[in-house]
């Protein structure tokens, strides 16, 4: 078979149905919604230290703004302000998916990238050329005048168009492949480090900004999708899964997060800084906690983060927050009842059912899953415990997998998560 070879140029004006790196509103009704008024946002550098968010040993109430959490805002001083905020009883909650759409999810995201993951670089202010020789896409990225470049490799399945996942780090592919879904692998290191070294791709164009190694992998992901948009054909980019294990599966998390083209995110024993809880660290594994995971690799996230070590319930936010921010996207959680590092007990049992909460309240219960298996940390049996929900969403399939059963951990842990009783209601 011959090998085809092809070269395109992306930029903002050439392909201008790139989403940019913040979700929007997802259906036409939500957009024609009126406009809510939102709460205040900080910009960017002048958020609440730590010393001016209340100590929340529960997990952050997620309808609740941040400009109503601070102990500096109304009734902050009251001794019974900290409690009344974990239990879902603090003042100007968002009531309506309309306005979490509107308000409430751009903030998160904002929020989220304040105090964990970095800001993400304007898009906009790119160029990407991506070049095909049979199946490796080289990419290069151009922005302020400076150049990174790595590439992606291919493994295309017989039917065409097919859906894609795109994962870091190696997955089983096979059962995609025979499934009918694309699988593209790039060199995760070729883009950003695992280190502080600051080398790759992403460093080329962005050193010296305070962005953590996790968001440079996420933007490896995107810039990824934007070379197969443009040089594969045989994949359909409306149909876009994204994966990766341990910290790689943090990375695919981000990913996720902040593209609103992946269709599915699928971080596999993601631990702290992905969706392992701040809170309840102890459940299962190694009692992976922020002040650990920051100090053996403090580059994953932004130095932000790092000012909240020995703080952590001090954090406005916590895992299921950066679940429900990626709503009403589709997103599939998978977790080993014998992993020995990573607390899969606390994400399966407090992470998924407050997150779970937020995605029932959205309409969409069924786009969000629970993978609970036997094994270890990042077991190949993770992927192919995972795909059925991948064929449901990437592929539109019927599936009879129960995704809501959490195994041999039981059932939720609601006290975890108090403001569960004070759901907002429709009007």
């Amino acid at each position: 078979m011959a090998l085809t070879k092809c070269a395109a140029l992306i930029g903002a004006a050439a392909l201008p149905f790139l989403a940019a790196a913040i979700p929007t509103a997802p259906s036409p009704a939500q957009a024609a919604a009126p406009r809510a008024e939102c709460a205040p946002v900080p910009s960017a550098g002048s958020y609440p230290t730590w010393e001016k968010l209340p100590k929340q040993t529960t997990l952050p109430d997620p309808w609740l703004p941040l400009a109503y959490t601070t102990t500096d805002s109304e009734g902050g001083d009251s001794p019974t302000f900290a409690g009344d905020v974990m239990a879902g009883k603090g003042k100007n909650r968002i009531t309506t998916p309309e306005e979490w759409y509107q308000c409430r999810q751009p903030e998160l995201l904002q929020m989220l990238q304040e105090y964990q993951y970095g800001y993400y670089p304007d898009h906009s202010q790119e160029t990407v050329k991506a070049t095909r020789s049979g199946n490796t896409v080289s990419i290069e990225v151009t922005a302020g005048g400076k150049t990174g470049r790595f590439s992606a490799t291919l493994a295309l399945p017989s039917t065409k168009p097919a859906p894609v996942v795109i994962n870091i780090g190696g997955m089983s592919n096979q059962p995609y492949l025979a499934a009918g879904i694309a699988v593209v692998g790039f060199d995760y290191t070729s883009v950003a480090a695992d280190s502080n070294a600051k080398t790759g791709a992403f460093w080329s164009i962005y050193n010296g900004r305070d962005i953590g190694v996790l968001t440079a992998w996420a933007w490896g992901f995107h810039r990824v999708l934007d070379a197969l948009n443009a040089t594969v054909p045989e994949i359909d980019s409306s149909r876009v899964g994204v994966t990766g294990c341990s910290r790689l599966g943090k990375a695919a998390l981000a990913a996720g997060l902040l593209d609103k083209r992946i269709t599915l995110t699928m971080p596999m024993s993601s631990g702290v800084q992905g969706l392992g809880p701040y809170r309840y660290h102890g459940l299962s594994g190694q009692d992976e906690t922020l002040e650990n995971s920051k100090s053996g690799a403090g580059w994953w996230t932004d130095s932000t983060l790092g000012t909240f070590v020995n703080h952590a319930e001090n954090l406005p936010y916590d895992a299921h927050t950066i679940a429900a921010a990626i709503a009403p996207r589709a997103l599939v959680i998978d977790q080993g009842t014998g992993d020995a590092f990573t607390n899969s007990k606390g994400t399966a049992v407090i992470v998924y059912p407050a997150a779970k909460l937020v995605y029932d309240w959205l309409g969409v219960p069924d786009q969000i899953a629970m993978s609970v298996r036997g094994g270890g940390h990042c077991d190949m049996s993770g992927f192919n415990s995972v795909l059925p929900f991948a064929q449901k969403i990437l592929l539109n399939q019927t599936i009879t997998k129960d995704y809501n059963d959490l195994g041999s951990y039981g059932s939720p842990m609601a006290t975890t998560y108090p403001w569960a009783t004070a759901v907002p209601q429709a009007a």
